[in-house]
């Protein structure tokens, strides 16, 4: 059984440090793309700070469809284009919204969510899908948080064998 650790959140930095080693410890010696999706959202959803979603959506036949996640019951499929995912997906960049409301063509699966990041997942040149996580908190993600998820995202290509989801 992996115990889940209090992490302080004082300090970003060391926050991520520790969050990506919890992912490394959780997820080392284990290669399936579900069970460790599954594993990440969890930990993701238990020692992030003033978060209410954390999931990810997968690249299947042209849409991003839902995969693991923790937090309220959440749109099944995003078009590529569409939506803070689907625009990540559509771009491969990062996407860092202070204010959901802000952004064009927000779809608001949680009417409670405020911001968002999500970070598109590659591997091999090949779009996989995104990593999603929302607050009910504006402004709650930064350029540090991009960091920080973007070595979490690197750790899970590191130990997963991802399948053709075509």
């Amino acid at each position: 059984m992996f115990e889940v650790p209090v992490i302080s959140a004082d300090n970003k930095s060391d926050f991520y440090k520790e969050l990506n080693t919890c992912l490394t410890g959780l997820i080392s010696g284990e290669s399936d793309w579900l069970a460790n999706t599954a594993n990440a959202a969890s930990l993701l959803y238990q020692l992030m700070p003033d978060i209410n979603w954390a999931g990810f959506y997968f690249y299947k036949s042209g849409e991003l469809v839902l995969g693991p996640f923790q937090g309220k019951p959440a749109c099944v499929r995003i078009p590529l284009g569409r939506g803070v995912c689907g625009t990540a997906a559509s771009t491969g960049q990062i996407q860092v919204v202070e204010d959901v409301e802000q952004f064009p063509g927000h779809i608001a699966c949680d009417a409670a969510s405020r911001s968002e990041i999500v970070l598109p997942i590659y591997h091999m040149g090949r779009l996989i899908g995104v990593l999603d996580i929302d607050s009910p908190v504006k402004g709650r993600f930064d350029n540090e948080d991009a960091d920080g998820l973007t070595h979490f995202v690197s750790l899970l290509n590191q130990h997963i064998i991802w399948p053709d989801f075509d």
